[in-house]
């Protein structure tokens, strides 16, 4: 039988898990933590981890499969490599005059002659010999090209060609090696949006270089541990492609993540319907799984403030999680204990690396509370800019290893100004916060027993203090504060997605109805009771400590199924794979004509009949093909049909034909050859 492993690079975790690959079966497990500056490290450290405790034979691993936020996370912080994007038919002043500029994710911006219509007629020739001098030009100047021409869903034919032209003048004259790689718009997406598609087109040439990168790293991690399976990554849909069809397509894996987690809870729980609720070290997703699989975002994956028109899982994410900062504000009597956005490493994980701030915390509790009490800066970068003076300073007193905060504002000459050159260069990630989090409070407690426990109990006293209370009861505020929080944004994701979103603020009446559910006013006439129709799946580690308390609130079944901890990495490998192509038909004025909008070009042909019976003839041979390039085997093809009609004013009961748009989908198993 062949074994199969999935991993998965979250924010805080990297998990493993090898699974039984026909039975799907969990074998084993393991977590490392993410190492941003270098992915594969922590990919390295949990395959091992597996492989250790499993004692699974690494040759026997059939199929390896990897969900990452590369994508997301360097769209998020603008990285990526040099592009130039090439605009075919736009209109330069039109773009420049309403500001578009800004979204087309680079600078480096040529506009070109050609394009064509609505219904995919050539408006203007393509300008070749332009194309050919700006390709030429940039040539050791940008590590990939993206091809947008205006109408190119409609007919690509000058996305094709730009494309031939590319590799024409940067293929290496020694015959060796691969021209410049290209990423042509109409192939990630057949929807109209001529400036998103330009943008999407140009963040997938940026993702290039970065998933060449990882891939290559990845790969080497599995070949040094003996591992010779093929490797697959995660879409943003939840399905898998072979891990150079990714390096292709790299936009697609955007929210990969999210979408490993909810096919990941799918297959560990058996539900068709359910609330999927991951909560991670950094953030807590929440999706929704419909008839076994993610519910997609019809507008297109939005991921920072770029709306791309990538199909990926509609996911509704909070800066909520296990590494969130916990602060005190004793003035606020509604909100005195505020938990994240900002994740910080928990002070048991520091105190476990560097057992000296145990100390540190000693001393701070003996002391003046302060806004800074328990918190740490920890070295972590090189920078790669001359840095101030007293930036230099900052960095210099954490070669010898973390330092609290409070000192730091106390021995710099800035005093408290110090804190916004920490926070630039916490930006900057040269340097990581260290705080009291959810994860302490659970430390504290006696809940959870990862780390060191010691450095928990201390920060938790010293937050306590400044609020008055006794250690376990603030604890226990923590860990009640982060399901409340759950059911808060649960219950919005709800009703946004029925168009009904609420204003929870103080002083409003939706707020006031969520006080009594949570339980804020003890002392009321009015109790309420929310009941969430669907159950909630609850994955990520460890979920068994806040989920009762959502399920009460909510009215609902909460299933924490087995594994639950490593779910992100069953869902990388657990999915199927799956493309879709899509073709509209549409009358022309040319009575009795239809056209066919084809992946390759379009079609005249006499009637609907005709042109759906060539359709049905083409496609699917054609989807067949793209499916084994994405890594499927055993594929199956449907079709679904949607025939768009209008009433004719004054014809009884008349229609007018519209269009017809024909959406052919092929699933197929992975294929471990």
């Amino acid at each position: 039988m062949t074994i199969a492993l999935g991993i998965d690079t979250g924010g805080t975790y990297t998990d493993a898990v090898l699974l039984l690959n026909d039975l799907g079966q969990v074998i084993a497990g393991a977590k490392a933590l993410t190492t941003r500056r270098d992915l594969s490290i922590g990919i390295r450290q949990a395959v091992a981890a597996v492989l250790d405790e499993s004692q699974v034979d690494p040759r026997r691993i059939s199929l390896a499969a990897l969900s990452t936020t590369l994508a997301t996370n360097a769209i998020v912080e603008e990285q990526g490599g040099r592009v130039c994007l090439i605009l075919v038919g736009y209109d330069a002043d039109l773009i420049q005059q309403f500001g578009f500029e800004r979204d087309l994710a680079t600078s480096d911006v040529v506009y070109l002659e050609g394009g064509h219509d609505v219904l995919g007629n050539e408006v203007r020739p393509l300008d070749e010999a332009t194309a050919r001098q700006a390709i030429r030009s940039r040539l050791g100047q940008v590590e990939a090209f993206a091809v947008s021409s205006y109408f190119g869903v409609r007919n690509p034919a000058h996305e094709l060609r730009v494309r031939q032209l590319v590799e024409e003048e940067t293929r290496p004259t020694s015959g060796d090696g691969l021209p410049m790689p290209v990423t042509c718009g109409h192939e990630l997406t057949s929807r109209l949006n001529s400036v998103r598609r330009a943008t999407t087109a140009a963040l997938n040439a940026k993702l290039i270089p970065l998933l060449q990168e990882l891939i290559s790293t990845v790969r080497q991690a599995l070949d040094a541990q003996g591992i010779s399976a093929p490797l697959m990554v995660v879409k943003g849909d939840g399905s898998l492609v072979r891990s150079d069809w990714a390096l292709k397509r790299p936009v697609e894996t955007i929210l990969s993540g999210p979408a490993a987690s909810v096919v990941g809870a799918w297959h560990l729980a058996g539900r068709q319907d359910v609330w999927v609720v991951d909560v991670g070290g950094t953030t807590t997703d929440i999706a929704a799984l419909r008839h076994g699989r993610p519910r997609l975002n019809p507008r297109g994956a939005q991921v920072g403030r770029w709306q791309t028109m990538v199909e990926a899982v509609d996911v509704h994410t909070v800066g909520l999680g296990g590494d969130s900062q916990v602060r005190v504000d004793p003035g606020n009597l509604m909100a005195r204990i505020l938990i994240g956005p900002r994740r910080v490493i928990p002070l048991c994980l520091l105190a476990s690396q560097h057992p000296q701030i145990i100390q540190d915390l000693r001393s701070q509790l003996a002391g003046q509370p302060s806004e800074e009490s328990a918190l740490f800066a920890v070295l972590n970068r090189r920078p790669n800019r001359v840095l101030s003076a007293e930036e230099q300073r900052i960095l210099d007193l954490l070669q010898g290893g973390p330092q609290p905060i409070a000192r730091m504002v106390r021995a710099l000459r800035y005093g408290r100004l110090v804190l916004r050159q920490i926070e630039r260069l916490e930006a900057e990630r040269l340097l990581l916060r260290s705080g009291f989090t959810p994860t302490d409070a659970l430390h504290s407690l006696g809940r959870f027993q990862r780390w060191n426990g010691q450095a928990s109990s201390l920060g938790a006293e010293m937050l306590a203090a400044q609020l008055g209370l006794e250690v376990d009861a603030f604890c226990q505020e923590v860990v009640d504060g982060v399901p409340d929080r759950v059911t808060t944004e649960l219950v919005s994701k709800v009703l946004c997605d029925e168009g009904a979103a609420p204003d929870w603020s103080n002083g409003t009446t939706a707020g006031a109805l969520l006080d009594r559910v949570l339980g804020k006013v003890p002392h009321t006439d009015l109790r309420c009771q929310f009941q969430l129709e669907r159950p909630v799946v609850a994955i990520g580690a460890p979920v068994e400590a806040y989920f009762p308390r959502v399920g009460e609130q909510l009215s609902t079944e909460i299933v924490i199924p087995p594994h639950a901890e490593v779910a992100n990495a069953v869902g990388a490998v657990v999915g199927g794979v799956m493309q879709q192509v899509r073709v509209l038909i549409h009358p022309l004025e040319t009575d009795s004509i239809v056209r066919v909008h084809l992946p390759d070009g379009i079609v005249d042909l006499p009637c609907l009949t005709d042109a759906v019976a060539h359709a049905q003839q083409v496609v699917p041979p054609y989807l067949e093909r793209l499916a084994a390039q994405a890594g499927g085997t055993q594929v199956e093809i449907s079709m679904t049909r949607d025939d768009r009609t209008a009433p004719v004013r004054g014809g009884w009961g008349s229609e007018v034909f519209l269009e017809s748009l024909l959406t052919f989908t092929a699933v197929g198993r992975p294929s471990l050859a």
